[in-house]
């Protein structure tokens, strides 16, 4: 209750509000993060779409910013994904992963201007990989990390499915990913 109504309404509210008021042809995906993460909305141009997957986003237990960052570079990049292949002379056999190719890593300081990544979080990443461990990821890819620290550092106890849980802002992490 250090944020009104509550930290997730507020995390909403200021979603809402930036997808608002982004130009009708920029793309715009949700990825949510916890335990892991995941693609709620793909990037689309479709505002209802978007604003959609803002409001069924829900608390939960675990924080992974590392994994969420991730999973918004896959999101990004998603057509440069690995496919997967039948082995030769076997159509039914069953299909095997095909590693994607690395992405060519930019110039320092490049950026890749058609795509960014707004992280909002309200607590420290508990689960995962280490963000700090992933950014290099953004940075090859030339791709901005922008993070938004809902909370306070001191922070507060949330009540999710039943339980009392401890929540702190990790406002020096969020603040070294930005940097980088």
């Amino acid at each position: 209750d250090d944020l009104q109504p509550n930290r997730m309404e507020a995390a909403k509210a200021a979603a809402r509000a930036f997808v608002d008021k982004q130009p009708a042809n920029v793309r715009i995906g949700v990825v949510s993060f916890s335990t892991d993460a995941s693609i709620v909305q793909a990037p689309t141009t479709e505002r209802e779409d978007s604003l959609a997957a803002i409001d069924r986003l829900r608390t939960q237990r675990s924080t992974a910013i590392g994994r969420g960052i991730q999973t918004s570079l896959d999101a990004i990049f998603e057509d440069e994904g690995g496919a997967a292949a039948a082995p030769a002379g076997n159509p039914y056999a069953p299909l095997t992963p095909v590693a994607p190719p690395s992405p060519t890593p930019l110039a320092s300081g490049s950026l890749y201007r058609q795509a960014l990544v707004v992280l909002l979080s309200d607590g420290a990443s508990n689960t995962g990989p280490p963000p700090l461990e992933v950014v290099p990821q953004a940075q090859a890819r030339g791709v901005r990390v922008y993070t938004v620290g809902l909370g306070n550092p001191e922070g507060t106890i949330l009540h999710v499915e039943g339980r009392s849980i401890r929540v702190r802002l990790d406002e020096d992490t969020l603040k070294l990913i930005a940097d980088r």
